[in-house]
């Protein structure tokens, strides 16, 4: 062991790691450094070694071998970085973000090295500050770390989300070496979807973020040929893989249709790939399914192998592009059939997921062209559940420090939701309401005051902006019912959260857009026997919420008109909705078996990312009605210098070309 060369020693360590020997792996890194303390790497040795503690579960130990890693070369750069992580693990955030700071101050000296590990440690800081709500802070280590290195999609990402989560608008400026045209070509498509109601855009660029960060399995696809060919008839296996099923928007919405599937016809199988808490809602959903199993400690091969050796026939993914989804999973194509349903408002646009689950309103006939996977309708697209728990309470205004005589518009969307032309006519209303107040959820203390100091701007006083702390979904609920009128967001709307206002009775005002998600809360609103909510323009909003400030009793009207309906509007029959989803599947699968299982259209998708990044750096992408318009044009300056196939969306080839090469055809297996 004396003299064991330090090569050596880290070969034979880790062959004991990968044979699973982490015990001896750890043993004999503790020989060495006892006999071996002036050795130059013995920094290395110690790092190497709180690698394999820390997979034994003996943080401490790692804490402590890292320490020394650090103490030994103070300039090791990567112990720091580990530090940071496991006393975040530990529940330390403030000695792990301090850490990471103190680095940050040392690496003094430009190299490409230190440039990576400072990018990293940013990084990290970005995370944990996020965790802590300190989402200013947040936001300026990132933008060092862009001001470092501009490509890095995930960094662009997170800077832009806590932007829209702060309010603060613009969210996309450019500044000094970093473009806007690069901060908008990395967007990730759930801030899209928030920021623009373009959405031909969102699925060019959910595509290319989908090709480039989910890297293409090594493997063959598994076949289904013999599957497709069983003659002996069994129930269809279902399996719905989420994050989210526990006390999450999703987990609400889904629990009930969990307990009505037909456990004749189906067996429903659920793959978990969430936070480790056990609540009451994944209690409930984990009671009603035929099987659960938790990948979130598998990897995505093992997950994938899981969900093969389970044999299901159609899986559904209920998280799309969204927190601690498992997209790798559906890449690896486990089942046939793979659905894209619920989790995620917009289109996958991967050559994966072969059917999308909307409904006539959301997806109408015509906007097949902004979706890569072949839709599927519903006769209304968003599960509810009858049973949700209300608390007993009835919280009064003063509690929720609400004045008892004012005419109460809420939005009780998430902050990151709000938009400054939305938010400029909240305060048109306000101002058109004299004794009325905006109740927004709460975010941080510095957002709020931001949005308060918006509306003195905006001749408002900052008191009739009141903030709602969140509270559990219970006592959430109850208090709705102090609201006379919910006020939607856009071009991202209320999806659940409409649902809820809904469920306790308050109308909600929405403009409808183009894209998915700015047409969920209409679609909602409508299938509640509403439609009158459903507004025109901004104009028709503004008019709208208005007349119901001043006509308490057609509010009152409408109010009792939601009651009344909670047990026979289209929006709640939650046991229509299941049989309808069923008879999905029988489509889906007759489909598969008759050899026509569609396969997604990506054609001049990269094509169509970089027209768009240009058409909304301007602004001008989804303005007007000559929207398809403006595409049109952009696509034919580009077929000038890279030839287009003709794809059935905007481009249907130049004049002359043969008729076939302007359909799109519908390729099957």
């Amino acid at each position: 062991m004396t003299f064991m060369p330090i090569g050596d020693l880290f070969k034979q360590a880790e062959t004991l790691e990968l044979s699973g020997q982490l015990g001896e792996a750890s043993q004999l890194y503790k020989s060495w450094i006892a006999f071996n303390p002036t050795d130059p790497h013995l920094h290395a040795v110690y790092f190497n070694h709180s690698v394999i503690l820390a997979q034994l579960g003996d943080r401490a130990g790692a804490i402590n071998a890292l320490r020394e890693s650090t103490r030994i070369k103070p300039d090791f750069h990567p112990a720091y970085i580990n530090l940071g992580r496991q006393l975040e693990d530990a529940g330390q955030a403030g000695l792990a973000v301090q850490q990471w700071f103190d680095l940050v101050k040392n690496m003094a000296t430009v190299s490409g090295e230190a440039i990576r590990y400072k990018v990293m440690v940013l990084q990290q800081l970005g995370r944990v500050l996020e965790g802590a709500n300190l989402d200013n802070a947040a936001e300026d280590v990132l933008r060092q770390s862009l001001d470092l290195r501009v490509e890095q999609p995930e960094v662009i990402q997170h800077w832009i989300a806590l932007r829209q989560k702060q309010c603060k608008w613009p969210v996309i400026e450019g500044w000094d070496h970093v473009p806007a045209k690069a901060l908008l070509a990395g967007i990730s498509p759930l801030s899209t979807a928030v920021m623009l109601d373009d959405p031909m855009f969102a699925l060019a660029r959910t595509y290319r973020y989908g090709r480039d960060s989910i890297a293409v399995p090594a493997a063959e696809p598994p076949s289904f040929e013999a599957r497709r060919r069983r003659k002996e008839k069994r129930k269809l296996k279902i399996g719905y893989v989420s994050s989210d099923l526990r006390e999450h928007a999703v987990g609400f919405g889904i629990a009930e249709v969990m307990e009505l599937h037909d456990k004749e016809r189906f067996a429903i199988h659920a793959y978990y790939c969430g936070i480790p808490r056990v609540d009451p809602t994944r209690e409930r959903i984990q009671a009603a399914v035929d099987s659960w199993v938790d990948i979130s400690k598998m990897t995505d091969d093992e997950a994938a192998k899981h969900i093969l050796d389970d044999e299901i026939d159609i899986l559904i993914d209920l998280n799309g592009f969204t927190r601690d989804a498992r997209t790798a999973v559906f890449a690896r194509r486990p089942a046939p059939i793979i659905v894209n349903w619920f989790g995620f408002p917009a289109t996958m646009g991967s050559p994966y997921h072969n059917y999308i689950i909307a409904d006539p309103y959301i997806i109408p006939d015509g906007d097949e062209i902004y979706f890569s996977e072949k839709v599927l309708r519903l006769p209304c697209y968003q599960p509810n559940d009858r049973k949700r728990p209300v608390a007993e309470h009835k919280p009064t205004r003063a509690e929720q420090g609400l004045p008892d005589d004012a005419f109460v518009f809420c939005c009780l969307n998430g902050s990151q939701k709000n938009m400054p032309a939305i938010f400029q006519i909240w305060m048109h209303i306000l101002a058109q309401v004299p004794n009325s107040v905006l109740w927004l959820l709460s975010s941080t203390a510095d957002t709020n005051e931001r949005l308060r100091a918006m509306a003195v701007n905006c001749g408002v006083a900052p008191e009739r902006l009141v903030f709602a702390e969140k509270e559990p979904n219970p006592q959430h609920l109850a208090r709705y019912r102090l609201a006379d009128v919910f006020l939607d967001t856009y071009p991202y709307g209320a999806h659940t959260t409409a649902a809820d206002a809904l469920w306790m009775g308050v109308p909600v005002l929405t403009i409808p857009g183009r894209s998915f998600a700015s047409r969920v809360c209409a679609d909602l609103v409508q299938a509640a026997g509403q439609p009158d909510l459903v507004c025109s323009s901004p104009a028709d909003y503004a008019a709208k919420a208005i007349a119901f400030a001043n006509d308490r009793g057609k509010l009152a009207a409408i109010r009792a008109a939601l009651d009344a309906g909670r047990s026979t509007s289209l929006l709640f029959d939650t046991p229509r909705l299941v049989l309808s989803l069923e008879d999905l599947f029988s489509v889906m699968w007759s489909e598969f078996e008759h050899g026509r299982l569609p396969v997604p259209d990506l054609t001049n998708l990269d094509a169509y990312v970089e027209i768009g990044v240009d058409l909304n750096l301007n602004r001008d992408a989804a303005a007007g009605a000559d929207y398809r318009e403006r595409w049109e044009e952009r696509l034919r300056v580009w077929n000038r210098s890279y030839r287009l196939h003709a794809d059935g969306r905007f481009w249907s080839g130049e004049p002359g070309e043969s008729n076939i090469d302007r359909q799109r055809l519908k390729r099957v297996i």
